[in-house]
């Protein structure tokens, strides 16, 4: 009889949670993600830049989140400013519900000046949300004396949704300062399995708000840029309906070492202290980062894992009649 009434409670959990109202997923390494963090980032290298990232969180827990991007961007002068293409899966409860995301993205350069370029991007996206169905156990399937072994009456039609999504962000840079801002969800599509032609809130993707800004600090003055010593500060605030987090860090380049640490607050609690080391070489960088729980979830949860990599393929060089947008010396993580 415990049994059964677990069983209960775990499928009643589940489809409260389908129908609640979802939040995005978020990355530590927020920098590492760009077009994720905002698409206006799309074509700031100036040439050819591949990335991928992957996070494993609440690793102590047995049906945890997991969650990967990969996008590819570049910046093309015919088109005065950058296309990308992202795709990401987000996976929760050893996949109860998953989510599937496959992203175009253009961003248009306009160079204000010798020293500041600005970017505007606009992202077009298309979503699925899919569920097992399989994994779910309804009160019609239990047998008295033998448990879950009867088919259900439930519907099976009901557990993939694909839905559009756009998304916007604007972006100013110098070779020292860069900050922005992002809007997402920007139609707040219905996500809902059971009643998708609903206006309610409840059932709405809620737009999700970013703002981000940082600065690079150079502490030597060797000639080669990439042999300085730097210090990076950075923050990003997000808002997504009722909930809000800021991140407030900083890391430190020397050579190919960089290593970092950042504090996140939630609308509700201090969540998380985050530290990072990483790798860059001339057109690679690898990172990982850690982050340790500090808030009352801590006593159940041993952290967060966090890898990313990326690989920039140089920009083509400056034809003649045809003008070279500026790169952007981008945050590294």
């Amino acid at each position: 009889m415990v049994k059964r009434i677990r069983y209960i409670y775990l499928v009643l959990g589940i489809l409260l949670s389908i129908q609640a109202v979802a939040q995005d997923p978020q990355f530590s390494q927020f920098y590492a993600n760009p077009l994720y963090t905002n698409p206006a980032f799309a074509g700031t290298t100036g040439g050819i830049r591949f990335t991928m990232i992957a996070r494993d969180q609440y690793t102590s827990l047995n049906n945890n989140y997991k969650t990967a991007c990969a996008s590819i961007d570049a910046n093309i002068n015919a088109f005065n400013g950058g296309v990308g293409m992202m795709v990401m899966t987000d996976v929760a409860g050893d996949g109860f519900l998953t989510n599937n995301v496959v992203s175009g993205i253009y961003s248009y350069h306009l160079q204000v000046n010798r020293k500041l370029s600005m970017r505007a991007g606009l992202q077009a996206s298309v979503v699925q949300k899919t569920y097992d169905f399989s994994k779910f156990r309804f009160g019609d399937q239990i047998d008295d004396r033998l448990g879950f072994i009867n088919p259900t009456a439930e519907r099976k039609n009901m557990d993939n949704r694909i839905f559009p999504n756009f998304s916007t962000g604007f972006l100013f840079y110098t070779d020292q300062l860069y900050g922005g801002f992002a809007a997402h969800n920007l139609v707040e599509p219905n996500q809902s399995f059971y009643f998708e032609k609903s206006s309610a809130d409840q059932f709405k993707l809620p737009r999700r708000y970013t703002a981000h800004a940082g600065a690079i600090i150079y502490l030597t003055k060797q000639r080669d840029i990439e042999e300085r010593i730097y210090i990076s500060p950075n923050i990003l605030y997000m808002q997504q309906r009722n909930f809000n987090q800021v991140n407030l860090g900083f890391y430190v380049k020397r050579q190919m070492l960089i290593l970092g640490g950042w504090f996140r607050q939630t609308s509700k609690n201090s969540d998380a202290v985050i530290a990072l080391v990483g790798l860059k070489f001339h057109r690679f960088r690898i990172g990982y980062s850690f982050d340790a729980t500090i808030s009352g979830a801590r006593s159940a949860t041993t952290g967060s894992h966090e890898i990313s990599l990326s690989v920039e393929l140089k920009a083509p060089r400056k034809n003649s009649g045809r003008r070279v947008v500026k790169p952007m010396k981008c945050p590294e993580f």
